[in-house]
């Protein structure tokens, strides 16, 4: 018998705060979902960021859900439509048939949205094939804006998965998955660096005061500065980079036990179960990572990454220079963490043009080229923005210690340009070993190898910041203040609230005055 696996299907996508094209979107989710295989994942997840403009992000999810929607219904289609493709070549198509039997003018839905979370502007959905394969989901969030707000954020689900039937033997797996949008800016990378800090310490699936009681003091440090990174100025980035002793927020004490007393090692283990690297879950995390291939902006003259194999400046040869790989390699970001090979190109910055003329792609787009069937959108980068890898999804490997496994996988690649984003989409699929949790716990014999204690499962590289739940649920009573301000004076529809409310008034002082 094989052994059980889990087929996951990531996606990140920075949607610009635009409603997608359902039909353009499902076509190229149909040859995402097709690229190396020929049946549907188990779990399918979306990483979208700048879903909602502010204002409906920050109020919630009444707004968000036409956004929410319109990715159910690219999922289904792509879906039903691979399924279909499948039965017609002779694949197998017994689940096409069974869904579809009894049913010729309502289309069957593959995919359950079970779970959408979001902090600010950036969502994570999860849909699952088989709902009832999914044991428990749990959530985090966090935000990098001034106060914990969520402007720029992080936000977490982690689901304990099974096939059916197989729950009852103990035989499932936690999966740990993250959508995460980082500061902005070619200059920010400390920015970037502290926004994954935050993550590690400040993304956890409980309060840490509620699981410990009694242990940690009050929280009376003031909030959290900006770490959204959507301003700052290029010279004072540039001025701290060029001193790496300088101090900044990594120093901060992250533990404030009661009385000053150390943790105890059943203590940190508890507080570890609360953050991404609990030690018994597979952790993947995907989103506009923001890390750029240079730290200013681009010379008027600075060669860009082309897509043109012969051409000298072929978007490989720049990949050197990104600075997510960099970063990562130093031990200074996504700390233990492994990428697929990088086969696409550049995601990001695109300006979408009416016309092939002036567009980077203007010979393809004249011959007709399409993709997934939809015709080639004209483009050229942004001249004041370095091409980069900005979208990018992450995973942890197995540890050291479990043999003969490993995670397969199968795709990581980027969706064609659309019109309503100058970001492309990134997805990213495997299969995963269904590894219990007594697998993935280090054997205290092995637990001081260098192998394991590069691990951070098994040493994490910052403690947990016990108060940052606190801090995130009062960032979220602000967040709505704000939404509904923004909803008010920046939309229509708040501007017809305005009117009506300003009609009522001045007719009620009006009949007041005439009685």
């Amino acid at each position: 018998m094989a052994p059980s696996t889990l087929d996951l299907f990531f996606l990140t996508f920075n949607c610009a705060k635009n409603l997608i094209d359902v039909g353009v979107f499902s076509s190229h989710l149909y040859g995402a979902l097709s690229q190396n295989a020929s049946g549907l994942p188990d779990l399918v997840a979306f990483s979208l960021q700048e879903v909602a403009p502010l204002s409906y992000a920050f109020i919630g999810s009444y707004f968000l859900s036409p956004y929410y929607a319109r990715y159910e219904e690219a999922l289904n289609l792509a879906s039903v439509r691979l399924l279909a493709t499948s039965s017609a070549e002779g694949g197998d198509g017994s689940e096409y048939a069974a869904e579809s039997a009894g049913s010729e003018r309502i289309p069957p839905k593959p995919y359950t949205l079970v779970r959408a979370k979001n902090v600010g502007m950036t969502a994570l959905l999860l849909f699952a094939r088989d709902p009832a394969a999914l044991q428990s989901i749990e959530e985090a969030e966090a935000g990098f804006g001034a106060a914990d707000m969520g402007n720029k954020g992080a936000v977490a689900l982690r689901v304990t998965w099974g096939e059916p039937g197989q729950h009852e033997l103990g035989k499932t797996t936690e999966v740990t998955l993250v959508a995460t949008h980082l500061a902005a800016m070619e200059w920010n990378l400390k920015k970037r660096n502290a926004n994954w800090r935050t993550i590690m310490s400040s993304l956890t699936f409980s309060n840490p005061p509620a699981a410990l009681p009694g242990l940690f003091v009050a929280d009376k440090s003031a909030p959290t500065p900006d770490r959204g990174g959507v301003g700052g100025s290029k010279l004072a980035a540039d001025s701290s980079e060029s001193s790496e002793a300088e101090p900044d927020e990594d120093d901060t004490p992250l533990l404030n036990p009661a009385g000053g007393n150390s943790l105890t090692a059943e203590q940190r283990a508890t507080l570890q179960d609360l953050s991404i690297f609990k030690p018994t879950s597979h952790l993947f995390v995907a989103g506009d990572l923001n890390y750029r291939i240079g730290s200013t902006t681009p010379s008027p003259l600075a060669p860009f990454p082309s897509f043109d194999p012969t051409s000298e400046h072929h978007y490989p040869k720049f990949l050197p220079r990104d600075q997510l790989t960099q970063e990562r390699l130093a031990g200074r970001a996504f700390h233990g963490m492994s990428e697929a090979p990088i086969t696409f190109g550049p995601t990001y910055k695109y300006n979408i043009l009416r016309s092939p003329d002036g567009a980077d792609n203007a010979a393809s787009v004249r011959r007709g080229t399409t993709l997934n069937g939809i015709p080639e959108v004209p483009w050229r980068f942004a001249s004041h923005r370095w091409p980069g890898w900005c979208d990018r999804v992450l995973y942890l490997d197995l540890p050291s210690w479990i043999k003969h496994k490993s995670i397969d996988i199968k795709a990581y690649d980027s969706l064609p340009v659309v019109r309503t984003s100058d970001h492309r989409a990134v997805f990213f699929r495997a299969s995963i070993p269904v590894v219990t949790a007594e697998e993935m716990i280090s054997p205290s014999a092995k637990a001081g190898s260098a192998a394991a204690e590069s691990d951070p499962r098994v040493v994490p590289p910052v403690p947990v910041d016990v108060h940052a739940w606190e801090r995130r649920a009062a960032a979220r009573n602000k967040e709505v203040a704000v939404g509904w301000s923004a909803f008010l004076w920046s939309t229509k529809e708040g501007a017809v609230v305005l009117a009506t409310l300003f009609t009522l008034v001045f007719g009620a002082w009006w009949l007041w005055n005439c009685w």
